[in-house]
């Protein structure tokens, strides 16, 4: 993998850390390599979960490297598949991912710890866009998925003029699962991590696939997708052999072998 980014597994978790020294800034070739690592995570069947974070304890990401932007890349510069961060536009992926935030999430950083299914964060953790103090928008996502996690209210003002959300208060408005001491934040993550692959893989999928039809969707549209057997993954969960084993389990008061299957 690339020099940007440190990649361990802890069974079925794979633990990525951003580690690009002074603030984890993200240009297109650190796009790229956030893909790449995430559709080898997709692709891994002994994989389950992937767990985001950054590199020492002042920034989880600066977003946009803009060193990069006074060497010439272009503020709509190519990112690649995933787009920006190679996570932020990668609506394929169908398994779960956590971010934990070991710092200020800024701009694009801010971004793609939204583009994340859970946000684990250290205490000292801040989240802000001041995109539009620079003369641009939060394009890379933060003006679809804030107003969609935050009061419509707190996230304009905060894309309007910057203002900065605390780990506190993050954790109050829902933003975040878990606020903890720095030293606690990775074995928090692999702890939630954990305990969601304790689920069944299949059922993870169809969990994810089906929490975006109903995100854009009016509920009774949504139902009408889930019966319409056009959602490969909902599909295949309800056949599956892990479906029929956590009945069994459940009946014989014994822990299911999941098999992905």
């Amino acid at each position: 993998m690339s020099a940007l980014l440190h990649i361990e597994r802890h069974e079925s978790v794979l633990l990525i850390t951003l580690d690009r020294p002074k603030a984890n800034a993200i240009d297109s070739t650190t796009s790229l390599a956030l893909y790449q690592a995430f559709a080898d995570f997709e692709a891994d069947p002994s994989l389950q979960v992937a767990i985001l974070t950054g590199g020492g304890e002042r920034f989880f990401s600066a977003g946009w490297d803009l060193n990069a932007a006074q060497e010439g890349e272009a503020v709509d510069a190519d990112h690649g598949p995933g787009g920006f961060a190679g996570l932020t536009e990668f609506f394929s992926l169908t398994k779960p991912v956590i971010a934990a935030v070991n710092g200020m999430a800024v701009g694009g950083g801010f971004e793609l710890a939204l583009s994340c299914d859970m946000i684990v964060a250290a205490d000292h953790a801040q989240f802000f866009l001041p995109e539009a103090q620079i003369g641009i928008a939060p394009d890379s996502g933060g003006v679809f998925r804030l107003p969609a996690r935050l009061p419509r209210a707190i996230a304009m003002e905060m894309m309007l003029t910057g203002k900065r959300l605390d780990a506190k208060s993050a954790a109050h408005y829902g933003l975040v699962n878990r606020v903890v001491p720095p030293d606690q934040l990775l074995p928090t993550a692999l702890e939630l991590a954990a305990s969601i692959t304790r689920s069944a893989p299949l059922a993870q999928r169809a969990i994810k696939e089906l929490v975006k039809v109903g995100e854009s969707h009016p509920i009774d549209q949504a139902f009408q997708v889930q019966r319409s057997g056009t959602l490969p993954n909902y599909g295949q969960m309800l056949t599956s052999e892990d479906a029929r084993e956590g009945g069994n389990a459940f009946a014989e008061g014994r822990e299911p072998l999941w098999t992905g299957k």
